[in-house]
């Protein structure tokens, strides 16, 4: 059968080597120029794709590994954020705020980054945006931001017009798949979290609204929204609970793809699948991302197979959970995510043969 049946693909990110990190630093810090930095990990990226490609994964990233946080990259876009540095137990954080009106001043960055992947990869490629949303939560604080944007939601509609820009670019340098990020509409699958807002259902509503506008009318690519109960590496999980308080919002979504994680408890049951829309493929999450166990090809694939009892096997992509690190911290070693992929593909191997 086609190997375009049970397609694999990455989330995103990718663990970063200690040379990695320390360079990402070196620019946070101010102690590289942009040229240096730029040099360096222009030499980086072609290993972290030849990974994947050895690994037999059908559609790559870069790794994400230009990027400190996977949310952040909207402040190499625009200026408007101010980035803050503490102390929390020992360990240093960094984060942007927005602190004035949004300014781009590097249209089309992820579409430069994806023509470079492109060159330096023998396969199909995607790139992960930070929904509206998402962006909100964590870069809009009502001390700093609100001068420039009096409400979050606010600045959240300023950013819709950005990421739709930079989404038409992807699409216009052929990427194979853009993919919108928010973990935090996942999120509302936790009771815990949906007691936090007074009305739960309309910002549900608001973040799908949101994405909606960014995707509108763009075609050419595959557009994908993923969701995860974000990913905190070894220490698991934030969210807990199936997809059942969200499925109404996930149906009002316009895109292709639903990337959602089933290799861990807190996910909940398959059944949800038969619930969704038939117009979504689904993107499933069954290699565990977080822990240091590598999953068998059976396993992956028995995952597979109790998603195949509510959709067709024409429908189903592979990949992990979430991305193996979403923040440049993350201490998850690149060779165990390599064997994870490589057991991802193999799985998608034993599953096209028992479906041809």
């Amino acid at each position: 059968m086609s190997k375009d049946l049970f397609t694999t693909t990455v989330v995103g990110s990718m663990p970063r080597p200690l040379y990695v990190r320390d360079l990402i630093e070196e620019q946070v810090e101010g102690n590289m120029s942009s040229d240096d930095f730029q040099r360096m990990m222009d030499s980086a990226i072609p290993y972290v794709a030849q990974v994947q490609e050895l690994a037999g994964i059908d559609i790559i990233s870069d790794g994400e590994w230009r990027r400190k946080s996977y949310i952040g990259v909207i402040a190499d876009i625009c200026n408007g954020f101010e980035l803050s540095i503490k102390e929390t137990l020992g360990q240093r954080q960094t984060w942007h705020a927005a602190t004035s009106e949004l300014e781009v001043v590097n249209p089309g960055l992820l579409a430069r980054e994806a023509g470079f992947l492109k060159k330096h990869a023998n396969r199909d490629v995607k790139v992960a945006i930070p929904s509206p949303y998402l962006i909100g939560e964590r870069m809009w604080d009502p001390e700093l931001s609100g001068g420039a944007y009096p409400t979050r939601r606010d600045f959240t509609e300023a950013l819709v017009p950005v990421l739709r820009q930079e989404l038409i670019a992807l699409r216009d340098e052929g990427v194979a798949m853009a993919q919108i990020d928010d973990p935090h509409l996942c999120l509302f699958v936790d009771p815990k979290v949906r007691a936090q807002y007074d009305d739960p259902q309309a910002e549900m509503a608001h973040c799908v609204d949101l994405i909606n506008r960014v995707v509108e009318g763009v075609d050419g690519v595959r557009l994908a929204v993923h969701l995860c109960r974000r990913n905190k590496g070894r220490a698991g999980w934030i969210g807990e609970g199936g997809y059942g308080p969200i499925l109404p919002a996930l149906s009002d979504l316009q895109v292709d793809i639903l990337m959602l994680e089933f290799a861990i408890p807190a996910a909940g049951d398959f059944d949800i699948l038969r619930d969704l829309p038939e117009r979504f493929d689904i993107g499933l999450g069954c290699v565990d991302c977080r822990s240091s166990h590598i999953d068998t090809p059976e396993e992956i694939a028995g995952r597979v197979r109790r998603a195949l009892n509510y959709v067709p096997p024409e429908r189903v992509l592979l990949h992990p959970d979430c991305g193996f690190a979403p923040g440049s911290a993350a201490d998850i070693p690149l060779d165990e995510a390599y064997l994870k992929l490589k057991n991802e593909a193999l799985a998608a191997d034993m599953l096209r043969a028992e479906f041809c």
